[in-house]
């Protein structure tokens, strides 16, 4: 088993170091509370000036859900590079599925997306959390997500 990377929180510069995705799909600020196997929170900033909300509602402006879904399941995708010491890796982690998910209030530009995620089954290639996203304590989404560990092409 790879030894878990030290940290308990991750930059904007080590979320790149671990995830492919870059502007305007990188959908995560930064991650805290990272606890390796186990759990981690993911925030996002949500600001007028994301892409997105020039066609989704322009006159009410609302972050687009399956955006939210793929915002937890980058999250999840740092923990589990943390967990799996991935940084610098030629390894990718792959979302394979999304169940139970269910949108509770809309994320507008100027909230800040608390993505809380707990690792429900892990370790190997497949990777099973269980999520939720929060603004200012109020459930906006909750969702489990399924993704596979695979070496980057």
């Amino acid at each position: 088993m790879t030894e878990a990377a030290p940290y308990t929180e991750a930059d904007l510069a080590l979320i790149k170091r671990m995830l492919p995705h870059r502007y305007p799909f990188l959908l995560v600020d930064k991650v805290i509370d990272i606890v390796p196997m186990e759990s981690g929170v993911g925030i996002k900033c949500v600001t007028s000036n994301e892409p997105h909300f020039e066609g989704h509602f322009p006159q009410e402006p609302v972050m687009p859900g399956v955006l939210i879904v793929e915002a937890m399941a980058q999250t999840a995708a740092v923990i589990t590079g943390i967990s799996k010491n991935l940084i610098d890796k030629d390894m990718s982690v792959y979302f394979m599925s999304m169940d139970g998910v269910k949108f509770r209030r809309k994320v507008v530009p100027g909230d800040v997306l608390r993505m809380e995620l707990t690792l429900k089954r892990g370790g190997g290639k497949v990777w099973k959390f269980e999520g939720r996203a929060l603004v200012d304590g109020e459930l906006a989404c909750e969702a489990q997500l399924t993704a596979m560990m695979a070496t980057a092409k």
